[in-house]
C-alpha cells in the first residue's frame, strides 16, 4: 500500500494568525511519486539528494487540519511559501551528477534544434548501443565525457536532474501554484504557504 498526499493552502490574516484557504486534495493531484520527491524529498525513487522543500516538518503554527504529530497516518511533513516558491530556479540540479538509472531523450522541436523530450529509466537498447559506441558496457554516467547514443531518431545523453523534469511549474502542480500566486496577490508572497503531508 502506497501513501498518498495531502495538504493546505494557508493565508496569515493581518493579526497574525495562519487561516486554511484551500485544500490541496480538490487540485486532484493523485499519487505523483517523483513529483512529491523532488518538490518534498518523499520517495519515488529517484535518489534525489537535495529537495526544493525537503520535509521541512510542521509549522508551529500550522492551521487545525493539519496533523501536528508524525506516525503511520501522518508523515513527511513539509511547507513553502509562496515567497519561496515563486524564486524556485526549477532547472537547478537536484543532484551532484548524472542520474545513473534515467536519461534524457533529446528530439528535434519545431525549429528543428534538439529538445529535452522524455527523461525515462535508460532503455536496454540505448545500453546496448552505447556498448557498441564505446567499447564497453557503461551506465550513462560513466560515459565518456560529451558521449552520446543516436538512435530511432533521437539523442540519449546523460542527465542531471532538475525539478522541471518531473514537477514542471506549468504541469499538474501549476493549478496548485496559480492559486497560491492569486492569493499573495491580496496576502502578500510571505502570507500564503503550502503545507503538506503523507499518510
Amino acid at each position: 500500500m502506497g501513501a498518498d498526499i495531502d495538504g493546505v493552502i494557508e493565508v496569515r490574516e493581518p493579526g497574525g494568525r495562519w487561516e486554511t484557504e484551500l485544500d490541496l486534495l480538490d487540485f486532484g493531484l493523485g499519487r505523483q511519486r517523483l513529483a512529491w520527491e523532488c518538490l518534498f524529498g518523499k520517495g519515488g525513487g529517484l535518489g534525489v539528494a537535495r529537495a526544493l522543500f525537503d520535509q521541512r516538518g510542521v509549522p508551529n503554527d500550522a492551521t487545525e487540519p493539519v496533523p501536528k504529530t508524525c506516525g503511520e497516518l501522518h508523515h513527511s511533513h513539509s511547507y513553502a511559501t509562496w515567497a519561496e516558491i515563486a524564486t524556485v530556479n526549477w532547472d537547478e540540479p537536484l543532484c551532484d551528477g548524472p542520474d545513473w538509472n534515467r536519461i534524457g531523450e533529446w528530439r528535434p522541436g519545431p525549429d528543428g534544434e534538439l529538445a529535452l523530450h522524455n527523461v525515462a529509466w535508460t532503455p536496454i537498447e540505448v545500453l546496448d548501443a552505447a556498448e557498441e559506441i564505446f567499447g564497453e558496457d557503461l551506465m550513462p554516467p560513466e560515459w565518456p565525457q560529451g558521449g552520446e547514443v543516436h538512435l530511432n531518431g533521437a539523442v540519449y545523453r546523460p542527465v542531471v536532474l532538475t525539478p522541471r523534469m518531473f514537477a514542471p511549474p506549468d504541469g499538474s502542480w501549476g493549478p496548485v501554484w496559480a492559486a497560491m500566486r492569486e492569493l499573495a496577490t491580496v496576502h502578500g508572497d510571505e502570507n500564503v504557504r503550502l503545507v503538506v503531508w503523507f499518510g
